[in-house]
This record gives C-alpha cells, sequence and structure tokens, in this order.
C-alpha cells in the first residue's frame, strides 16, 4: 500500500519492541501492534509506520485569508490537503469528520502522490500548499516530501496547527516551511485543555511558538473562544501578554467565534459582544493587529495601521476588497512598514 511507509522520528523503548514516538509533545511510546493518540501511527514488529502516507481526506483551493492568515502573501491561494486524524481529542472540533475519524470510522482518503500535489496546485494556478483541516503534525512525512518539492517549484508553504509539533519535528521541518497559523482554544486554559480536548498540558505550544519565531516562520495566533466555559478575560489577557512580550506586538491575533459542532452541539455561538470585549482586552496587553473571525462583516477583519489608525487592508470574509499597501508593504498615509508579507 502506498499510504503505508516506514514513519519518521521515532526510536526503539528498553521494552522489548515497543518505540517512543518523537513527532509531537505527547512523545506516546507505543507497543507492538498499536497505534499512538494520533491514530494513524502504527508499531509493527517494533518498527514505527505512518499510515496516513498520501492518504488524503480533503483537497480544496482556498483563499489564504481562510487559514486564516491575514498579514501573509494577501489575496494569494493555496492548495489546502489534509489526511485523517489528530493528536487531539476536541469535543468541539469543526472538521470532526477526518480529524477525529481514528474513532469513527477508521482511516480512508484517496491517495496522491507528493508529485501529484504539485501538479494540481499549478493546474489551479496556486500560490501555495497548505496543511490543514486536520493537525498537519500527524501526516509529518508526507507533509515533509510536499512541502520539500514545492519549494523547488516556487511555492510557498503554510500549515494551520494546534501547537504540539515537537521541537525535533520542527527542526526537520522549518526550512520548507514559510508561515504558521498556531492554534490556541480557550486561550490556553489547562483545565479546558485537560477536560475539553484531552490533552494534559498545552505548554509545549508556547515553546513551539518560540522556536517558529526563532526560525523566522512567519506566525499568526487564533485563539477559538467558547462561550461560558472558554472565554474568561484574565485567561485572554495572559495569552495577549505573553504573545506580546514573545512574539512581537504585530504578532496577528485572531479572536473566532465558536459554533455548536461535533459533541458540544447544545453550546450557543459566541457573543459578538464578548468577542468585542475581548478584542480590547488584547488591544490593552499591546496587540497591535486583533481580528474577529467567524462573524463576516466585522470592522475587525480588516487591518489598520497601526501608527495612523487608518484602513489599508480592506476584506469581507476570506475575500480583500482593497488593499493601499505600497509595495514596500508601508501604509500609504503615514509611511509606517506593517508586518505583512506581499
Amino acid at each position: 500500500m502506498n499510504n503505508v511507509k516506514l514513519a519518521s522520528l521515532w526510536i526503539n523503548h528498553p521494552k522489548d519492541n515497543y518505540v517512543k514516538c518523537l513527532l509531537c509533545s505527547r512523545y506516546c511510546i507505543i507497543a507492538p501492534g498499536k497505534f499512538g493518540v494520533c491514530g494513524v501511527r502504527k508499531n509493527v514488529d517494533g518498527k514505527l509506520y505512518t499510515y496516513v502516507y498520501g492518504l488524503l481526506s480533503a483537497v480544496a483551493v482556498d483563499p489564504i485569508e481562510k487559514k486564516p492568515l491575514m498579514h501573509y502573501k494577501p489575496s494569494s491561494s493555496v492548495l489546502s490537503i489534509s489526511t485523517v486524524g489528530c493528536n487531539f481529542f476536541c469535543k468541539f472540533c469543526q472538521n470532526w469528520e477526518i480529524s477525529q475519524a481514528r474513532l469513527e470510522r477508521g482511516l480512508y482518503g484517496e491517495y496522491m502522490s507528493p508529485e501529484e500535489v504539485i501538479s494540481l496546485a499549478k493546474k489551479y494556478k496556486a500560490d501555495g500548499i497548505s496543511f490543514t483541516y486536520n493537525e498537519p503534525t500527524i501526516f509529518f512525512e508526507y507533509m515533509y516530501d510536499v512541502a520539500r518539492l514545492a519549494k523547488e517549484e516556487g511555492l510557498f508553504t503554510t500549515m494551520v496547527t494546534n501547537g504540539y509539533m515537537s521541537k525535533e519535528a520542527l527542526e526537520e521541518f522549518y526550512p520548507y516551511l514559510d508561515a504558521a497559523t498556531v492554534d490556541f482554544k480557550a486561550s490556553g486554559n489547562t483545565e479546558f485543555y485537560r477536560k475539553y480536548m484531552s490533552v494534559p498540558d498545552p505548554s509545549p505550544i508556547y515553546n513551539f511558538l518560540k522556536l517558529l519565531r526563532e526560525k523566522k516562520v512567519f506566525i499568526e495566533v487564533t485563539n477559538l473562544i467558547v462561550p461560558e466555559i472558554g472565554d474568561k478575560e484574565k485567561d485572554l489577557r495572559r495569552l495577549a501578554n505573553w504573545i506580546a512580550g514573545e512574539l512581537g506586538e504585530e504578532t496577528p491575533f485572531h479572536l473566532l467565534r465558536f459554533y455548536p459542532q461535533y459533541k458540544m452541539s447544545d453550546i450557543p455561538p459566541t457573543s459578538i459582544r464578548v468577542l468585542e470585549k475581548l478584542a480590547n482586552i488584547a488591544k490593552d496587553a499591546g496587540l497591535k493587529h486583533v481580528y474577529i473571525g467567524n462573524v463576516w462583516g466585522h470592522p475587525l477583519e480588516n487591518t489598520y495601521c497601526p501608527r495612523c489608525g487608518k484602513l489599508v487592508i480592506e476584506r469581507e470574509g476570506y475575500l480583500v476588497k482593497k488593499n493601499l499597501l505600497t509595495e514596500e508593504g508601508k501604509c500609504p498615509y503615514c509611511g509606517y512598514k506593517m508586518n505583512v508579507v506581499l
């Protein structure tokens, strides 16, 4: 089977025929014949294999603003690809049919070689490749091969990730990664991660972000706001302060509206008033580019100059209606150099 390949980033464990996976910050110790938490990497006779190499669950051409990436190559398009599986168990997952497939329906998809992905991207005149929809870390070997070819063909690469990729994996992958959207939930509240996502400790996400910055990968941060149980102001303030201090005040920060889904369909969508209040807290923490996502037509889906406050990129949903930045990425009104990659 083309989709089953010897995995990278694992070592033998002292216990006979056990292996330790080094791909994500769970560092699973996997018994013979068993899968890791992600549900796609299996120990076969003391060797670790990936079962989703090129086994794609979704392929689509998207505007880059959908990732969301507002400050990296505005108005460009990306070929988005995903497999199945995830190393998180979010009860509210918007893409649960593919990310939680290991629980619901097993592994599925259609095989596409890395070369075919690149050809498809060029056929549809995409500017880049985005690894997205499910957690791309778990299909690392395939992502690596696609990204390496993409760079050779002049395509940029992005990933939308929960930030749990290990240091070992990022050290191998960063030369082929241009931009990343890192998704927080409930402002990184530890109890929320444990209760609603079955993730014991969100702290590796912060280390991942710092390493991304060190490697000069362009970063945008999202934060899903779940009403009542994941909208605490003190958590938001702490996260915004951390981003401003560690990643920089001009790091784009997106507050995403929650919609009922999967095992949390009884919770209503996030109030726009709550999102606006949290946006003001993030701005007070020093963040210069705060967005409200999943609310079409809101003023905070636009980009404003941090110096003069004037609108420089106007959007409607994922569509850029007007980009007034100069070719050098400067505000046309006051000349301020924006943190935007054109």
